[in-house]
């Protein structure tokens, strides 16, 4: 069956296709948006809120502190037994993905967007998006779908390294890390540890493939990982999740600066950032808010695209910069010398690696 649809078609309801679909319908739109699944559920996401992704769901119209966010003041970095530490440069909070995009979802039905949960994309012909619930004719495509690829628009494929995702539960390490995010580099990969609300921690970690490989299992990987000295105190920490979640291949370092196919690429699937730099829910709620404001002046998909990449492009590139330095032992060494003996290094590199958001002011926390 064949729906015709002349206004906005938006693929994921995560937040950068929620962020699109709630500035398009207060812009007069009445969008459709498909999300695969049916109930709120976790992700694999570091759930870092910087102040410039706090605005921009404050100007939504989602309040994260009081869906119970954790605020977020100091940035802790760990490389063997070297650590340092310092003040974050703008305000941050810590909300898991499961709360956040549920809130955002109904915030989008309340402004008039068609949410259609339990809808998934099967792949795209034309202008015909099939789906789950049958064929939609679509004149305007926003591809929101996160880390997952569209059959037919595939990414490049990303390194041979595995994403995992496990929430914690520890008074001694809760007690540690106190409104702190703690990254942790290590041989053949990171782990950022920070706390999310009702008490848990989010550890998040990026490894190598032949690594985890090597290693054979899950219980193997976190052994490997509480020999690290930054991450020792795992070893009391009770797993609250009955497995990982994981995913391999995530192309870090993606970026899209032209739409030929005349698609709104959205999220992770126009700009995909080192999640150690806390900027990707930063960049998919920019990417959303950026594409509802180009769509309602009548902007095309390129030009939209052009305008993402020239604000994405400088944030990516440096931190994929500073992730091939972190690969390597003696630039570990080197980056940690630096940071511990300039006072602000570290500071400054958050700073560098934030995207603002369309009409915020780049780091308050009040609705334009």
């Amino acid at each position: 069956m064949s729906h015709p649809l002349k206004q906005p078609l938006i693929i994921g309801g995560g937040l950068a296709g929620t962020a699109a679909a709630i500035d398009l319908a207060r812009a007069g739109h009445a969008p459709l948006l498909l999300e695969r699944e049916t109930a709120p559920h976790d992700k694999i996401c570091g759930e870092f809120l910087s102040g410039e992704a706090v605005a921009a769901l404050v100007a939504l119209g989602v309040d994260p502190i009081a869906h119970g966010a954790v605020p977020i003041t100091r940035v802790q970095i760990n490389a063997g037994p070297r650590s340092v530490t310092t003040s974050l440069p703008f305000p941050a909070l810590s909300l898991t993905r499961r709360v956040l995009d549920d809130a955002l979802l109904d915030r989008a039905a309340m402004v008039g967007v068609a949410v259609q949960r339990g809808t998934a994309l099967r792949s795209l012909s034309a202008a015909t998006v099939h789906t789950t619930a049958g064929d939609i004719k679509a004149t305007t495509l926003l591809i929101a779908s996160g880390k997952h690829d569209i059959r037919g628009l595939p990414r490049p494929p990303g390194p041979d390294q595995i994403g995992f995702k496990m929430y914690l539960r520890s008074a001694r390490l809760s007690r540690a890390l106190a409104n702190t995010v703690a990254v942790t580099f290590f041989d053949g990969g990171y782990a950022g540890l920070q706390p999310v609300e009702g008490g848990r921690l989010n550890l998040c970690l990026l490894v190598d493939g032949a690594q985890y490989r090597s290693l054979g299992d899950w219980p193997a990987l976190w052994a490997r990982l509480v020999r690290e000295p930054g991450l020792a105190a795992l070893a009391d920490a009770e797993q609250v999740l009955a497995r990982p979640l994981a995913i391999s291949r995530v192309p870090y370092g993606h970026l899209v600066p032209i739409a030929p196919d005349g698609h709104w690429r959205l999220g992770d699937q126009a700009a995909v950032i080192p999640s150690f730099c806390g900027d990707g829910m930063g960049i998919a709620l920019t990417s959303g808010r950026l594409a509802a404001e180009m769509l309602s002046a009548g902007a095309t998909a390129n030009a939209y695209q052009r305008a993402l990449f020239a604000r994405t492009r400088r944030p990516v590139r440096l931190a994929m910069t500073a992730l091939g330095l972190a690969r390597h032992p003696a630039g570990r060494w080197a980056a940690m010398a630096g940071l511990g003996a300039v006072p602000g290094a570290l500071a400054l590199l958050a700073r560098a690696t934030r995207v603002a958001d369309p009409g915020q002011k780049p780091r308050g926390l009040a609705p334009a």
